[in-house]
């Protein structure tokens, strides 16, 4: 192993978050680059601190204790401040300590960064294995006459700010190192690039407008690396995962060949989907797809470049879901020429898709984007824009016709009738009648009724009879097959509704197809208890681990039949 200390830090964003689960996941190029110098015999150590400002006497103890030679930064725009604030303390504990910026942020931002803050000392600009790997070699033999030589990469030389010619991208993918070798992750992607050329999205001038593959080999050998880690849910966050069907229906044939018991979700395009792909990803365990639907009117799809159509959006939302695979749509609201109308129409749109997810997000304006580079020309601003202590411009706030006020109403318009909708889409759907996929489709509507009975759903005033809704969906799920979140989600319910014969009837038939699940045992021990069969209900706990919960459950048992 090489002398050398070398840190990869995801840093904090500068807001808190409702829910913290768009910003606690590092980008897998941290992976990438860490397994890289990991195969070259460095040293390096992955920090997720994407909170670590909720305990900020950890950074200096951390970086004091480790002592790093170099540390590189994962850096967003929502995140850019973190990883200039950790910096800066990692500056002041240790001069010496060289700062590389990677990621989307400095790829776009390195003349703004470079020339205003001193403690960034290198940013690397786009793909990072190479280009980080060619500088840390660099700067473990203090070399840096030889830093115009290397490709990708910008620096301060004196007063100067000097920037690389940006390398060719890699090919093939796999001949990178594969970071479940070193690394445990949820995150995958099977591709690099996006055909699309829509004008909120950094990634074609991130990665060019060519998508490039790994091999289905590599990716699935990856998942299995991971599964035997214990990981068995999976995000795949290829831009557009299904762009090329043969490619996506390799992959599914080989999880199934290997005997891969996971599951994930999946983003893609609407205008990709087709019901072989549907199949093969259901069968190799896909539970979710989104897509980027972004606005029911056309004119504002058109605007973001989008250059999909209503019939393309209602087909794949109508075959996804008929092949038990949770369709979310992604929406975007605070668009140029945004009003009362176009909300509507958007509305009008979701009322005919019937997503079963749905995110909103307001129009941003990120560095990288076709849309800033309008902003810019329209304004003359320049990114100096970004010393400001903010994590992003929204478009709204560029936009006389558009105010706070008005985006606010729009939101909370588009979220309260999309929730009002909801119980109308569960009840309109068709699952094709495969029996091959029986056990799927009782896996999906049982993962449908939790989000209703204790998920995200049973949370939201707007949904109506959202306990009846569950109960529904379970009893379907278990008329597919039998399924343990089935019998384990109605057996509570029928609890909560005190019908503890019906619970006892329905958990005993799940213990007798799963006897190995403690919940089930526990649920049945609870509805023993409510009808006074103590003994029963002791012998449904005695069965489990000793807990702190079950030895109370054995004590009031004992208790009582004394």
């Amino acid at each position: 192993m090489k002398d050398m200390k070398i840190l990869l830090i995801y840093p904090y964003c500068l807001e808190d978050r409702l829910s913290d689960e768009d910003v606690k996941v590092p980008p897998i190029g941290l992976f990438y680059v860490g397994a890289m110098l990991r195969e070259k015999g460095y040293d390096v150590e992955i920090l997720n601190w994407y909170n670590i400002n909720k305990s900020p006497k950890i950074i200096p103890q951390t970086l004091q204790e480790k002592m790093p030679d170099i540390i590189g930064f994962s850096v967003l725009h929502a995140n850019r401040w973190g990883a200039i604030e950790i910096a800066q303390t990692a500056k002041r504990i240790n001069l010496g300590v060289k700062i590389v910026f990677g990621g989307i942020g400095p790829t776009f931002l390195w003349e703004h960064f470079l020339t205003h803050f001193k403690e960034i000392d290198y940013c690397i600009l786009g793909e990072g294995e190479y280009a980080f790997l060619d500088l840390v070699k660099c700067i473990e033999k203090a070399d840096e006459k030889s830093l115009m030589n290397l490709k990708g990469i910008a620096f301060r030389q004196g007063d100067a700010i000097q920037r690389t010619e940006r390398d060719e991208p890699i090919e093939p993918l796999d001949k990178l190192p594969n970071p479940a070798k070193y690394f445990t992750y949820q995150h995958v992607t099977a591709t690099r690039g996006c055909p699309g050329k829509c004008t909120f999205c950094g990634s074609p001038q991130f990665w060019g407008q060519r998508v490039r593959f790994h091999s289905a080999d590599y990716f699935v050998h990856q998942l299995e690396l991971l599964y035997n880690k214990g990981v068995h849910f999976f995000y795949f966050s290829d831009d557009t995962f299904m762009i090329k069907k043969d490619r996506v229906i390799e992959i599914c044939r080989k999880i199934l060949e290997k005997g891969l018991p996971i599951t994930w979700a999946a983003i893609s395009r609407v205008d990709l989907v087709n019901e072989e792909i549907l199949y093969w990803m259901r069968k190799a365990g896909c539970t979710q797809i989104s897509y980027g639907v972004e606005s029911g009117s056309e004119k504002i799809r058109n605007l973001l470049n989008k250059n999909i159509q209503r019939e393309q959006i209602k087909k794949a939302f109508d075959l996804t879901t008929k092949y038990g695979i949770l369709p979310r749509a992604y929406f975007i609201y605070g668009s140029p020429g945004e009003n009362w109308s176009t909300i509507q129409d958007t509305l009008d749109l979701i009322s005919e898709i019937k997503p079963l997810s749905a995110i909103f997000y307001i129009l941003d304006l990120f560095p990288g984007t076709a849309l800033y580079g309008d902003y810019q020309k329209r304004t003359g601003l320049s990114d100096d824009i970004w010393m400001s202590r903010i994590e992003d411009t929204m478009y709204f706030e560029t936009d006389p016709t558009l105010s706070k006020g008005q985006i606010l109403a729009f939101g909370e318009k588009l979220r309260t009738e999309f929730h009002r909708m909801l119980p109308g889409f569960v009840e309109a759907i068709k699952l094709i009648e495969k029996d091959d996929l029986a056990e799927q489709h009782a896996d999906f509507l049982s993962r449908l009724a939790l989000t209703f009975s204790h998920g995200d759903y049973a949370r939201v005033e707007e949904i109506q009879n959202k306990q009846e809704i569950a109960e529904k969906l379970y009893r379907k799920s278990l008329s597919y097959g039998p399924n343990e979140r089935a019998y384990l989600g109605l057996g509570m319910i029928l609890q909560q509704k005190r019908d503890f014969r019906a619970s006892l009837q329905i958990l005993t038939e799940g213990i007798r197809h799963f006897p190995q699940n403690g919940q089930l045992h526990v649920c049945s021990g609870i509805s023993h208890m409510n009808l006074g069969e103590f003994p029963k209900a002791l012998a449904c706990f005695s069965k489990l681990d000793p807990s702190e919960m079950i030895q109370n459950f054995i004590i009031e048992c004992r208790r009582k039949m004394k």
